[in-house]
């Protein structure tokens, strides 16, 4: 039988520990559900817009009836102010998914009136940030809603 002295001991116990460490090392860079990305891919670029989202967002406070964004039984909704005419509303919608950017995704509103509805099938369960960049009589607005669906 080996008679394992105090410096025996401790070695062991170091590489029982290194193990113990690499093991979750291994495990995190390997595990898909631990990969999370950048915020915003190109954060420099998106900066140099900031002031102009903030001062959009500002002016869409300061309308007299607020863009709603809701999550309606169709989909997410968003309805227009009855004041402004459908016809002359540039719209696009951004999706942003924080979790995984693989389904971010954009797109333009073709406005049929002063509702547009997203169907369900166009975004998955979870937590979403819609942005909403429009313009209307040469003026740009930006509404963002977080959404929990």
């Amino acid at each position: 039988m080996m008679k394992l002295n105090w410096g025996t001991s401790i070695v062991i116990a170091f590489i029982l520990f290194i193990g113990f460490i690499m093991f979750f090392v291994v495990n995190m860079l390997t595990d898909d559900k631990y990969d999370h990305d950048l915020v915003v891919e190109s954060y420099y670029k998106k900066n140099l817009t900031l002031q102009k989202d903030i001062d959009d967002s500002k002016k869409a406070l300061a309308l007299d009836q607020n863009v709603e964004i809701n999550l309606a039984k169709e989909g997410l909704e968003i309805i227009f102010p009855a004041e402004f005419n459908f016809a002359d509303i540039q719209a696009e919608l951004f999706m942003y998914r924080p979790s995984d950017k693989a389904l971010d995704f954009t797109t333009n509103l073709q406005l049929k009136s002063s509702r547009f509805v997203l169907p369900h099938k166009y975004f998955t369960t979870g937590r979403w940030d819609a942005i909403l960049k429009f313009s209307y009589n040469n003026e740009d607005y930006m509404v963002t809603k977080k959404i929990n669906k």
